[in-house]
């Protein structure tokens, strides 16, 4: 995609530029990075279990905290998509209540229980209501920078909450991974962002093939199962196209055997298989075994490979293609990729019934 070609999105599929947000996620990693480098937090010892509660990129953050973390992990963290918290939680436990605008209902709603169980709060958000709250009940905040959609603040939130976990004492400093980590996603953007020929760029390329389909995307549980997860949102949110995921290898237990009928859709799902060099050797050999069942009845199947050494390097640059991806799907669907108006007109929706709720 030419300079040309971006100044053809921006006043055609993508007048917002969502493509200069997504450019900028290696520079939103790095400086982040820096701002949350030794968070300071009230001397406590380190809590029993954490629960990182959010919504949509925010949990997502979670997530793919877990995943980096990988088996090093000492401390259970559970992420919390939900009203309530579990009914364990009280002052052993360290509640992280993650909100990007600060006014996502549920997350506000798991943070009062929080704090009527008497957990230890902390509170990650760029303002709105939970900023509120954190600072009248002297809670501390992790501020984010504000003005982007929620999706694209990730590599905020994400290096934000890896900071917090480490200030907490339950994950292993992650300092030592960003430059690499930095360093390939600058190599990603080279090759997928604005600049690169279309001829020889890989996301266009993956676009192409998934123009028209519903997108299957299969990763491994653990490292690429967040990666996943996160592909399938930002094709649903940026391209407006449906897609779905799942894990190997619960997959192979399930819905493999779905992929028989009815045999003119399947032809309509185009699959992307995320592959990591770290996984078990009998999921590397699962997956292999699982692209020959799918293949002959899919519309195509791809292959990504992640890149780097560290687990942060890995999952982010996985989780960065498809970034791209979802942008030219968009663009291909003729779509414009930064509003969500369904999901807006949903929230208003749902906050009118509340209210008739409450008047009745």
């Amino acid at each position: 995609m030419s300079i040309a070609d971006r100044k053809e999105a921006a006043s055609g599929p993508d007048p917002q530029s969502m493509i200069t947000l997504v450019e900028a996620f290696p520079d939103h990693i790095a400086a982040s990075a820096r701002t949350t480098a030794g968070i300071d937090l009230p001397s406590a010892a380190r809590p029993e279990a954490v629960i990182v509660s959010g919504l949509g990129g925010s949990a997502i953050a979670g997530d793919l905290a877990l995943a980096i973390a990988g088996a090093q992990l000492e401390t259970p963290i559970l992420v919390s998509r939900d009203y309530t918290l579990p009914a364990w939680v009280g002052p052993r436990t360290a509640v992280v209540a993650c909100s990007y605008s600060g006014n996502t209902e549920e997350t506000l709603s798991a943070y009062a229980q929080a704090r009527r169980a008497g957990a230890r709060i902390l509170c990650i958000s760029s303002g709105g209501e939970l900023s509120r709250r954190a600072r009248a009940d002297g809670f501390p905040l992790l501020p984010l920078p504000g003005g982007f959609p929620p999706r694209a603040a990730l590599g905020h939130a994400l290096m934000t909450l890896l900071g917090a976990l480490e200030a907490l004492r339950v994950i292993p400093a992650q300092g030592g991974t960003v430059g690499e980590t930095v360093e390939i996603l600058e190599r990603v953007r080279d090759e997928c962002g604005a600049g690169a020929p279309a001829e020889t760029n890989p996301a266009r390329a993956l676009a192409r093939s998934l123009h028209g389909k519903i997108t299957a995307v299969y990763g491994s549980s653990g490292v690429m199962g967040a990666c996943a997860y996160r592909w399938r949102s930002q094709i649903e949110e940026n391209a407006k196209n449906l897609a779905f995921h799942h894990l190997l290898p619960e997959m192979n237990h399930n819905e493999l055997v779905g992929w028989r009928f009815p045999e003119t859709g399947l032809r309509g799902i185009g699959v992307v298989l995320l592959r990591d060099r770290g996984d078990h050797p009998q999921v590397q050999r699962r997956f292999e075994l699982t692209r020959g069942v799918i293949a002959p009845a899919a519309g195509s199947v791809d292959e990504v490979w992640s890149r780097g050494e560290s687990l942060l390097c890995r999952v982010l640059s996985t989780l960065y293609l498809g970034d791209f991806v979802s942008l030219y799907l968009a663009y291909l669907n003729r779509v414009d990729p930064t509003p969500v108006s369904v999901i807006e007109d949903f929230k208003r929706a749902l906050a009118g019934a509340r209210g008739a709720s409450a008047e009745e």
